[in-house]
């Protein structure tokens, strides 16, 4: 691996991490032209859901002259309309009056339990302790192959996406979270787990951690035989692409991904990359360049976002520049059904559509990716098309990953619906009663499926 990199990048190549939280908010959205209400609404909002940017995504990403309506603001910027107007309604009168951050914080909470703050059972799924008694804090085990690990160095990021469905954990609120500081746990449930092929540590951003502090973590797994790869989620290479290249410890970050790949295990970089801008920069190139240098794999993918990146000519521009730079497209995901999801959910059948149109729009190369693909209970539900069987036109859909390895490829259907935005919006097709994934209703002694009088 070379460890040279072009000294002419970009004025933020070289400076110091900056963060903007929400009390610089008022400052950054004058910025945007907004009016003194508009101002106070969008603070409103971020007294429920966290915010967070840094001086490179204020400087490199955002082009100013067109916010509010850039992606990479409303990317990184709340909304006032992300929450119910009664909301923000109640939580801008508690700001306009002074009110105490206890008081903001109550109401906050009511809020915050409204809106499913742990989707998908996140909380449920933590691994349990030998013994059967404690979960293991910051441990999933969801896939038999796979476990998630939640470092607890790790449960912050560079800056926050407005749509993401953790955001939970960036809210000050401890019963909301889920880490770890233990990786010997971790070490110890993968030997008693050979099962287990694939560690993947997510957050937060692991990326937020330096270089001593990840190899604490990583380098104990390189000793366990059975497993195969270890991945990192993270959104460093387009948030702050410097932790890789002029960052203190970018060098020895970078010998530590080369240690993991001399150990004989993969080490996939999921990288999150949600609009086209956030490769506009020669850092993030020279970021990336010097990551494949050392024998991962760059992989992407990203939620399809009402308002940000809803269009297939985004999605190929995206796919075809990974492409290009040497990264695997990796998947397309459906928006949680957590947080803001009204305000940046998009149909089923129009999610499809944009998947189906940027496909065609791709070389071969750029077809590794998967979706639109909704992460949820069972597992990971790809909408593969729309079609008619029998008369009825329905959805058709296959678990690319599933809780229950059984049901992993199996195609299955489900009643068209154009507002369906979810997998529990949906109800089963062709005279099913229920799903694959679903235990069969009990039957009525009448006959009839027990619950069905209504219908």
């Amino acid at each position: 691996m070379s460890l040279t990199h072009d000294a002419a990048l970009s004025p933020s190549a070289g400076r110091r991490f900056r963060a903007y939280t929400a009390k610089h908010l008022d400052e950054l959205t004058a910025r945007a032209g907004l009016s003194d209400n508009e101002r106070l609404a969008i603070r409103a909002v971020a007294t429920v859901l966290p915010f967070r940017v840094n001086s490179y995504v204020i400087d490199e990403l955002i082009d100013w002259s067109a916010a509010p309506d850039d992606p990479i603001y409303r990317l990184t910027f709340p909304q006032a309309d992300m929450l119910p107007q009664s909301d923000v309604a109640r939580m801008a009168d508690l700001l306009r009056q002074g009110a105490s951050r206890s008081e903001i914080n109550r109401a906050a909470n009511e809020v915050r339990a409204r809106l499913n703050p742990h989707p998908a059972g996140q909380m449920e799924l933590n691994v349990p302790s030998s013994a059967g008694a404690d979960p293991l804090e910051g441990m999933q085990h969801k896939y038999p192959e796979t476990v998630l690990f939640f470092p607890k160095q790790g449960q912050t990021c560079h800056a926050y996406c407005t749509y993401c469905f953790r955001w939970a954990q960036f809210v000050g609120e401890p019963d909301l979270k889920f880490a770890s500081g233990e990786v010997d746990h971790l070490v110890a449930y993968l030997r008693r787990h050979p099962e287990v092929t694939s560690v993947l540590f997510t957050g937060g951003d692991p990326m937020i951690m330096g270089e001593g502090v990840l190899s604490r973590y990583v380098e104990p797994l390189l000793e366990i035989e059975t497993l195969e790869s270890i991945r990192i989620g993270t959104k460093a290479l387009a948030y702050w692409p410097q932790r890789f290249v002029t960052d203190p410890d970018a060098d020895e970050t970078l010998r530590l991904f080369e240690r993991v790949v001399a150990s004989g295990k993969n080490l996939a970089f999921m990288a999150h990359f949600s609009h086209p801008a956030e490769m506009r920069s020669d850092l993030v190139h020279e970021a990336v360049r010097r990551i494949r240098d050392t024998g991962a794999v760059i992989r992407t993918q990203a939620p399809l976002i009402r308002t940000i990146n809803d269009s297939a000519a985004t999605w190929a521009e995206m796919w075809r520049t990974h492409v290009r730079s040497g990264m695997v497209p990796y998947y397309m995901f459906v928006e949680r059904d957590t947080g803001p999801q009204d305000y940046f959910a998009v149909p089923l059948a129009r999610a499809y559509e944009i998947f189906r149109d940027a496909y065609a729009g791709v070389s071969g190369l750029a077809r590794t990716v998967r979706g639109p693909s909704m992460s949820a209970t069972p597992g990971k539900v790809c909408v593969d098309g729309v079609t008619e069987v029998a008369g009825e036109k329905v959805f058709v859909l296959h678990l690319i990953q599933a809780r229950d390895p059984d049901l992993v490829g199996r195609p299955f259907f489900a009643k068209y619906d154009e507002k369906a935005v979810w997998l529990f919006d949906l109800e089963p097709a062709l005279g099913a009663t229920h799903f694959p994934y679903e235990a069969a209703p009990p039957e009525d002694p009448s006959g009839l499926v027990a619950g069905s009088a209504n219908l």
